[in-house]
């Protein structure tokens, strides 16, 4: 391969290194992982080529193919480790004649086929979200070998501390090859349970950045952005799974609405009261395409991600708040408490119904909802409560539901409105 040098208007080597390596870290580990079949292992191989790159791209310049270059070191590296362990002499032949064809550090026919690529990312996304792991374990797991984020930003990201992600993630590689998870792509009836966990784990990191957990801002957009990067990426290496696209569309449509969801010093502002001049176009359009590609590839019941998504673009084809088909979305949300039951769902359908039908309905959905042990802790309960009662002119009620909100929530915005409602200065509005 012909390195050039980096002229004085060119981006810095040790920038650039950052730059590529982060772009195309996940590839450089699905490629190793394929060939030594651990995950933890694949990733200290792809820091090993970093580390090379940081010292030689100074000197030498920066590659014309700087991800085959890192690529190819990788693979090197591998075979070297695997000479160093006798036990390892067959997967050592198979690494040897995957390379005799490319000797020098140039990118070979494997280096550079889409296809090889995007088969080994898929591999790669499925053993991240295996669900030998914790939940947690996932998403950390996930933003580290595919979001290429390191330890400090995924503890920023998460609200967590470095160590406690670091251990979580060290745990999860180790989980992994304990339990020899094999580093492919399951099928059979295997693939769609993996696939739910797959989507799952994209879903949580898009819903931690959309309405943060805990802190003082409301929304993360770091986190909401990975989310939205992964399920693009997913639905191009799965172009026929309707749930894919699904949450492809959920994640497109929830996203355009991002400027529009706080005001000037970070206030939640809701939906009834948001500015849809500053929803982004481009992102609703980006839904609608993902949405019609979801409905003409699924085949009997819709999915839950694709009815969330049909939900989502309800409110994206209203021109104003008036203009809501709240009809056809509480239809849509019993369609989804049918086929992904929750109580988070029936909270969210007695929303839906207030706005169609009236509070009284809603509210006996949502005082059934009171002894789900799931939502004792859940702030949104006695919200979306206090918010019927208000309606129903039920204020005292109403204030002690706002107020018990407030002290579950651990989001310093979040427990500013509702304490504002509690005090009687809102109107009713929405939980969105």
């Amino acid at each position: 391969m012909t390195a050039s040098r980096s002229a004085p208007d060119r981006q810095p080597p040790d920038r650039a290194v950052e730059a590529v390596f982060r772009i195309e870290s996940p590839r450089i580990i699905a490629r190793v992982a394929r060939l030594v079949g651990d995950v933890g292992l694949a990733e200290e191989l792809a820091q090993d080529a970093l580390v090379a790159a940081l010292e030689q791209w100074p000197e030498s310049g920066v590659p014309d193919n700087p991800g085959a270059w890192l690529t190819a070191v990788a693979k090197r590296r591998a075979v070297d480790l695997v000479r160093r362990h006798e036990r390892y002499a067959v997967k050592l032949r198979e690494l040897g004649r995957d390379l005799e064809t490319s000797p020098a550090i140039v990118p070979g026919p494997a280096d550079t086929d889409p296809d090889a690529i995007d088969d080994d990312l898929l591999r790669l996304v499925f053993t991240a979200c295996h669900p030998v792991l914790p939940a947690r374990a996932r998403i950390a797991l996930t933003l580290r070998l595919l979001g290429g984020l390191g330890t400090r930003e995924i503890a920023r990201a998460l609200l967590s501390s470095e160590p406690a992600v670091a251990q979580r993630i060290v745990r999860a590689k180790r989980t992994l090859a304990e339990r020899s998870v094999a580093y492919e792509v399951p099928h059979g009836p295997d693939r769609e349970a993996r696939l739910g966990s797959v989507l799952e784990v994209i879903y949580l990191i898009f819903n931690e950045g959309y309405a943060a957990t805990a802190g003082d801002d409301l929304q993360r957009p770091a986190l909401c952005e990975e989310a939205l990067r992964l399920a693009r990426v997913l639905a191009g290496l799965m172009p026929e799974e309707s749930e894919v696209h699904g949450l492809a569309a959920l994640l497109e449509l929830q996203q355009s609405r991002s400027a529009a969801r706080t005001g000037p010093s970070g206030e939640p502002v809701l939906l009834a009261d948001q500015r849809r001049s500053r929803w982004n176009g481009l992102l609703v359009r980006r839904g609608f395409e993902a949405l019609t590609r979801a409905e003409s590839r699924s085949s009997g019941a819709p999915g839950p991600y694709l009815l969330q998504a049909a939900i989502a673009a309800c409110h994206a084809r209203a021109a104003t708040y008036a203009d809501t088909d709240w009809t056809r979305i509480a239809a849509l949300y019993e369609l989804l408490a049918a086929r992904a039951p929750s109580p988070v769902v029936e909270l969210n359908r007695a929303v839906a119904v207030c706005h169609a039908y009236g509070p009284e309905p809603a509210l006996a959905l949502v005082d059934a909802l009171r002894a789900e042990p799931a939502l004792a802790d859940y702030h949104l309960l006695p919200s979306v409560r206090g918010d019927l009662l208000l309606r129903l002119g039920r204020g005292a009620e109403a204030r002690t539901e706002f107020t018990r909100a407030a002290a579950l929530t651990r989001n310093e915005q979040e427990r500013q409105l509702l304490l504002t409602r509690a005090a009687g200065s809102g109107d009713p509005g929405v939980n969105e």
